[in-house]
């Protein structure tokens, strides 16, 4: 299954503590609140969202779901209306299986899929597909752990590793950028670009509208923008008119 026929702008819904925050480069503590996860997802998909980037930043950081109970309140709010994608704690084929079953479209695995690639392969037997695996690149290595430990991977050479095992995209995220708004790495991205032939979605610093168009150059399939949406920095329909191609924000000021 294609998942992203067209470039597509996806805003992230970020949950900590049942509520929805942005961190900064990956620390905790250092989240800024945007209240309800529901009415978060619910606000997106009002502007035009296809699909919606979900993360229980508790489970990434603890190792298990943790804010299950607000996720769950989001796929039912979300119906069949725009394409789900979590990540966050999902350690177990078993744990992502159950899931796709409640209604996500697609799981995204980091530490586990670096940890126990098979796990790629296990899940894919049963949903062909469904697997983004999640590089988060730092000094140009990838890191897990919650951004706390560099493994010597190389994110391009990693990237055709998963390709290979079934993965069905790669999320890509520059943690050196993350949550900072001051811009994104477009030499990292073609690099992932370049080594595989499944969507690349790209996320981490992308400040402004400039930049959106920057990562569809450098062969991005989708990118994912929490900071900036939240706080305003431009509109998702502004986002996705400029990716398209349109002028789209000659209401911007």
């Amino acid at each position: 299954m294609s998942h992203f026929p067209e470039f597509e702008v996806i805003p992230a819904v970020d949950v900590q503590d049942g509520e929805v925050v942005q961190l900064v480069g990956g620390e905790r503590g250092t989240g800024k609140r945007y209240g309800d996860p529901v009415e978060a997802a619910r606000r997106w998909l009002d502007a035009g969202a296809h699909t919606l980037h979900l993360v229980d930043l508790d489970g990434a950081f603890a190792g298990e779901r943790a804010n299950a109970a607000a996720i769950e309140a989001v796929v039912d709010a979300a119906g069949d209306e725009a394409g789900l994608q979590l990540g966050g704690g999902i350690r177990t084929a078993e744990d992502a299986r159950a899931l796709l079953d409640a209604g996500l479209d697609r799981v995204i695995l980091g530490t586990a899929a670096i940890e126990n690639p098979g796990i790629v392969e296990r899940i894919d037997e049963t949903h062909p597909g469904s697997v983004v695996v999640s590089l988060d690149a730092k000094g140009g290595e990838v890191v897990v752990a919650g951004w706390t430990e560099g493994t010597g991977l190389d994110p391009a050479e990693a990237a055709g590793r998963y390709e290979s095992l079934g993965a069905g995209a790669i999320l890509f995220t520059n943690v050196d950028v993350e949550g900072q708004l001051s811009g994104i790495d477009r030499v990292a991205v073609s690099a992932i670009t370049d080594a595989v032939g499944i969507p690349v979605i790209a996320s981490g610093g992308v400040a402004t509208v400039e930049d959106v168009v920057a990562l569809k150059a450098a062969g991005a399939a989708a990118v994912v923008v929490g900071t900036a949406l939240y706080e305003g920095a431009f509109t998702l329909a502004e986002a996705q008119a400029a990716a398209d191609g349109a002028d789209g924000r000659s209401d911007a000021g």
